[in-house]
């Protein structure tokens, strides 16, 4: 729910929007819509009347096309993706995470997703199916599949040595997923325990074993709640065998 202090501000950007659009001042319209942060550009957008809305997202940037369209609403989304074939799709796609890749194309007939799925590489076609494999309204279709897993028996400085061959860690990273040879999940090391511990020390003897994954069949709206009553900022995805399939983070919840 909007607070009132977001309500003014939605309020006075609509109120410009309104009189450059008077005004056909399209240029300043696109300047405003490409400078604000892709939440708030989807906000002013659903928040104006359906024709204005297509005339709005024609001045959006197509590098900035993605990212403002995962923060619409699915009725919006539909409105967009309805007026692209399947290359555009991918293009604006490219680059989002899985879970978003599979928010999105969820809006689309199955021929056209068969298309996008097509034109994507290997890894990533197969992250997305994954995630699609499951209801959307459930943890397997919130989850994303980009996790970081290590395994128990290996020492700290060796988990350090690993991260800092990754060019960047997922989005709300707090923890290391620790798993068996199996991938079965066993337990998480926080970050902050593994950057103030004796690197000597294997993870076995720091985790957290007490975590308890969600499984991917558990309805989204009881996950919701899980991450309110535990103030979580990611949780791990497993099927019935306790197998990792993902991570679950505070963002994918918000909607729900």
């Amino acid at each position: 729910m909007a607070q009132p202090g977001e309500k003014h501000l939605t309020a006075s950007r609509l109120e410009l929007l309104n009189e450059a659009l008077g005004s056909g001042a399209f240029l300043q319209i696109r300047r405003m819509l490409n400078g604000l942060p892709p939440v708030d550009a989807a906000h002013l957008i659903e928040s104006t009347p359906q024709k204005v809305r297509g005339v709005l997202w024609q001045l959006v940037d197509s590098e900035n096309e993605g990212d403002i369209l995962q923060h619409l609403s699915d009725e919006v989304q539909s409105q967009f993706l309805r007026q692209m074939d399947a290359e555009e799709v991918a293009a604006i796609t490219e680059g989002l995470e899985a879970d978003d890749i599979a928010d999105i194309l969820q809006q689309l007939p199955d021929r056209v997703i068969r298309e996008v799925l097509e034109s994507m590489d290997h890894q990533d076609r197969l992250r997305v199916e994954h995630i699609l494999s499951y209801d959307e309204d459930s943890a397997g279709g919130l989850m994303n599949t980009d996790t970081i897993t290590v395994r128990p028996n290996i020492t700290l400085d060796v988990a350090l040595r690993y991260l800092r061959r990754h060019e960047e860690l997922p989005a709300m990273t707090d923890s290391l997923l620790v798993v068996n040879r199996n991938d079965q999940f066993i337990g998480s090391l926080s970050l902050r325990k593994l950057l103030v511990s004796d690197p000597s020390v294997t993870v076995r003897e720091i985790m957290d074993t007490e975590v308890e994954p969600i499984v991917a069949s558990m309805p989204a709206r009881d996950v919701a709640n899980l991450f309110e009553r535990r103030d979580w900022v990611s949780a791990p995805v497993v099927d019935d065998n306790q197998l990792l399939l993902g991570r679950i983070t505070i963002d994918d919840v918000v909607d729900v």
